[in-house]
């Protein structure tokens, strides 16, 4: 089954991956747009874990305010200032800071939380799973479920993304280094609200 120029170009546009990785993926998958998508989504996962590792000391600061009663400050860091000028990273920042904006994430990644916050918040939730009746293992079971519900509504990169809840931040942050070719990192961000103390 031969792949048609029209399905290359839907798929680059959609994917942002290139002309040739975009061919490769529909004759691996049969021409099924789909599968295309997620095996290039497989192959920059790939990539990207790759540049995990560089150095990243350029980037940008970006601000987003929304309704003069509620604000945003972030830096996410890339490797090269020639990236951290292009149209394509400006407006990746600016809607990882939209989405603060939305979503009010109070942590960058479990990293971020102390172990101290950690034990406060599993005593909690075994609180809550001893008084709900559970005993023994179950208790346990239910503990770590909430927790990693705590992750994903607080910590940024885990949260789903408020303009496609099909993926997380982290996965939008992945496809990003894939895409442009460079390792990006989220560094910092604080959210401000009006009356908030």
């Amino acid at each position: 089954m031969s792949t048609s120029a029209s399905d290359v170009k839907e798929l680059r546009e959609r994917t942002g991956a290139g002309f040739l990785e975009c061919k490769k993926a529909l004759t691996e998958t049969n021409n099924d747009m789909d599968k295309a998508i997620d095996f290039l989504r497989t192959k920059g996962l790939a990539k990207a874990a790759k540049k995990a590792g560089r150095s990243v000391n350029e980037g940008r600061i970006q601000s987003y305010i929304h309704g003069n009663k509620l604000g945003v400050l972030l830096e996410v860091n890339c490797e090269t200032d020639f990236v951290a000028n292009t149209d394509e990273y400006q407006a990746f920042v600016n809607d990882i800071a939209m989405h603060i904006a939305a979503a009010n994430p109070k942590y960058l990644n479990e990293e971020a939380i102390s172990e101290e916050d950690k034990e406060r918040e599993r005593a909690v939730f075994r609180t809550q799973a001893e008084e709900s009746g559970k005993t023994g293992p179950v208790v346990d079971k239910i503990v770590e479920g909430k927790l990693g519900k705590f992750f994903e509504e607080n910590c940024l990169l885990k949260q789903k993304f408020v303009k496609d809840p099909d993926k997380t931040v982290g996965e939008l942050v992945t496809e990003a280094i894939a895409r442009l070719g460079e390792n990006i990192s989220i560094r910092r961000f604080v959210r401000f609200q009006m009356g908030e103390a």
